[in-house]
């Protein structure tokens, strides 16, 4: 399989636009992605206080979506599992994957503890995982059985019906977010977030942990070839002088967005449990998310440690929070390309609107990016 497209989303308020002004606008780009011949569409799920998501009911926006296109695939990316009931989940993902023709896919995730705590689920850190888990193994078993029976520490099933089914067999593909080595071991696909230079080896890490954990060139349940793909943010424009001016505002709200209003709710209350070192704990056990030294290279470990463009070179780089945005004309942007296709990833995955950018500076990358670089890595 040669390299797909596929485009990762938050939508994110713009100022003077309403919501029912972006919503269409984000409708109106994934019509052009459907034409264009991208596989997928991910839209992440974040909740109040957070702001950097107007869709926090994935499937409502993707319901609409399927209605408006024919081809691509509609991913959440990710359900935050602690935060559902999972035989609402079900029900949905069943009612979604019919809507849509069978084109669902479906991202999952434990999410934060920040969020569980004001929707006032639990956010106790391990037993927070340990929902997701439990929520996870009830979603494959029900979407795959014609009775659920599961006896577990949050839910107890005894024979229920499953009265509603996907159309696709056994259920949907799946996609886990951020860490590659918990993707092979569940058998999924696979979106991470970092730089191009710690992307390589984690591509050799999720293939090699794919083999050893569903065999040697396994593929998937639905029986398709395991995707991996980085998330790159990019503005694209006629010159690269254009292109740093809009990515700029856009890049620092985006930045804003993502960390600044839950942190600052808990600084507000006093939530100590949920600030400084501890905004965004762990739960103890899970995999590391970079790859280790096994997978590197000396001279891949010494780039990792010393590759930070500077601001208006040919590929200028924004670092935080472990997003990247890449700003260029279409020739920089498949210099990119070349470097990323070299990583050995199956999946590219574009983030075209983000922050308070104009809808119309996120349509010019895209038209540019379709007619000027697609056709040369399809």
């Amino acid at each position: 399989m040669g390299l797909e497209f596929g485009v990762f989303d938050h939508i994110e308020p713009i100022p003077g636009q309403d919501l029912d002004q972006i919503y269409a606008d984000r409708l109106s780009q994934i019509e052009k992605f459907d034409a264009a011949g991208f596989y997928g569409y991910h839209l992440a799920e974040h909740h109040s206080p957070a702001v950097h998501s107007l869709a926090p009911s994935q499937n409502v926006f993707l319901a609409a979506a399927s209605q408006r296109t024919s081809r691509i695939r509609l991913c959440p990316c990710v359900y935050v599992l602690p935060l559902h009931h999972p035989l609402r989940l079900i029900e949905e993902i069943c009612m979604l994957d019919h809507l849509s023709g069978g084109r669902l896919e479906v991202g999952v995730g434990r999410g934060g503890v920040l969020e569980a705590y004001f929707w006032g689920s639990d956010s106790d850190l391990e037993r927070n995982q340990a929902k997701f888990a439990e929520t996870l193994a009830i979603i494959r078993e029900g979407l795959n059985s014609d009775e659920l029976t599961f006896q577990g520490e949050f839910y107890n099933f005894d024979r229920l019906p499953m009265r509603l089914r996907p159309r696709q067999d056994p259920y949907p593909p799946l996609w886990y977010m951020r860490n590659v080595e918990t993707a092979a071991t569940e058998g999924m696909n696979s979106i991470i977030v970092g730089t191009l230079d710690s992307f390589g080896p984690n591509v050799k890490r999720y293939k090699d942990l794919w083999n050893v954990h569903q065999g040697p060139n396994a593929l998937t349940v639905q029986g398709t070839e395991p995707k991996i793909g980085l998330v790159t943010h990019m503005v694209i424009a006629d010159t690269e002088e254009r292109a740093l001016q809009a990515a700029g505002p856009a890049w620092e709200e985006y930045l804003w967005n993502l960390r600044a209003p839950r942190r600052l709710e808990a600084e507000r209350r006093g939530l100590q449990q949920f600030t400084g070192k501890s905004e965004n704990p762990r739960p103890a056990g899970l995999p590391d998310r970079e790859a280790d030294t096994q997978y590197r290279t000396a001279e891949e470990g010494a780039e990792q440690a010393s590759s930070t463009p500077e601001p208006g070179s040919a590929i200028a780089q924004e670092k935080s929070a472990n997003f990247r945005v890449i700003t260029g004309t279409p020739d920089t942007i498949r210099k990119y390309m070349d470097a990323y296709v070299e990583t050995g990833a199956n999946y590219f995955v574009c983030a075209f609107h983000f922050g308070n950018m104009p809808a119309a500076v996120a349509e010019h990358s895209i038209d540019l990016f379709i007619k000027e670089v697609m056709p040369n890595y399809a």
